[in-house]
């Protein structure tokens, strides 16, 4: 007895089952004339042919065009640093990612071209979002949820979501890309992080010192009105929390007019960054001319700085997990 292959698809394997049920059995061959046997036999067969030019083409797509199996990958995208004592910062990231989701596959892409050519000197990995990307579709990987640690919904930001967009769905690439929301993209996410930012002051901080939280700024991007507006949360979490910018506004004269007007005696500096890399060691902290710390001692202000990014506290980390998660369940819609 001739069998149906079951991998095919039901209406072709009932076509393929009608035309061998209609051949006939040896014994029935031997108890009908040669003269009708033939010319039946020969009916019978082109049947079976022309149902299996209809199933074997089927077969074939099946086995080369069908579907991948689902595999699922996250993507943590940072900006990245060239200092070797701030990416710590990032593992703590990585650490608080493995154990809100156990198991996940996870991998890293900077979306600074310097960090990554910095990474790349050490002898280390260092892929560019795109070149992630297209690795995780050689790996197998189907669908993927891509979480921006940037601060703000910025150029950084943006940039990455071009790039998910334009690499998704492409043949035999990946199906499905989310992308999470960086660290302020709503007020929710302001009013969280003004307390969140609590978590990085030294308990040394006396009464009457001020905190100037230093973020990169854009002055034309839209997003760079994340700064004046995340000002507003800092003072209801703080009176004497303040905000400012390396390019844009408000600027380190804006921040230490208002403290020179409050007679505030001690600053303490902090980076509104994932990590305390380059900026904020030589924009805040640095000895120049221009840094935020000799402006406040030009103007009798002593600046205490704090050299520890955003990404290493659990606080505020859980505030891009947050979006991780959303980005997460979107794969599924």
């Amino acid at each position: 007895m001739l069998l149906v292959p079951s991998g095919l698809p039901a209406l072709r394997r009932s076509a393929l089952s009608r035309a061998l049920s209609g051949i006939s059995s040896p014994a029935a061959f031997r108890s009908t004339s040669r003269s009708r046997t033939l010319p039946l036999l020969a009916a019978q067969l082109l049947t079976l042919l022309l149902a299996l030019c209809l199933t074997l083409p089927l077969a074939a797509q099946a086995g080369h065009g069908g579907e991948a199996a689902r595999k699922d990958g996250i993507l943590l995208v940072a900006f990245g640093t060239t200092v070797e004592e701030a990416r710590p910062a990032l593992d703590n990231i990585e650490r608080l990612v493995r154990a809100t989701h156990p198991g996940a596959e996870i991998r890293w892409a900077w979306s600074a071209r310097k960090a990554r050519a910095s990474l790349i000197k050490e002898g280390k990995p260092a892929a560019s979002p795109q070149q992630a990307l297209a690795d995780m579709a050689e790996e197998g990987f189907t669908h993927v949820a891509v979480q921006s640690f940037h601060t703000i919904t910025g150029e950084e930001f943006h940039g990455l979501l071009a790039t998910a967009h334009a690499m998704e769905g492409l043949p035999k690439g990946l199906t499905r890309i989310t992308v999470g929301l960086p660290l302020l993209a709503s007020t929710d996410d302001a009013e969280s992080l003004a307390v969140a930012l609590k978590s990085l002051l030294p308990k040394e901080r006396k009464p009457g010192d001020a905190v100037i939280f230093m973020g990169h700024g854009n002055p034309h991007h839209p997003a760079a009105l994340s700064y004046p507006a995340m000002q507003y949360y800092l003072t209801k979490a703080d009176p004497l929390f303040f905000i400012s910018v390396v390019e844009g506004s408000p600027s380190f004269d804006d921040v230490t007019a208002t403290l020179t007007a409050r007679k505030v005696r001690t600053a303490w500096l902090v980076p509104l960054m994932a990590v305390a890399g380059d900026h904020a060691h030589n924009d805040m902290a640095g000895d120049e001319p221009d840094s935020l710390a000799s402006q406040l001692r030009e103007r009798g202000i002593t600046p205490r700085p704090v050299l520890r990014g955003t990404a290493s506290s659990d606080a505020i980390v859980s505030i891009w997990l947050r979006h991780l998660d959303v980005a997460l369940k979107q794969l599924d819609q």
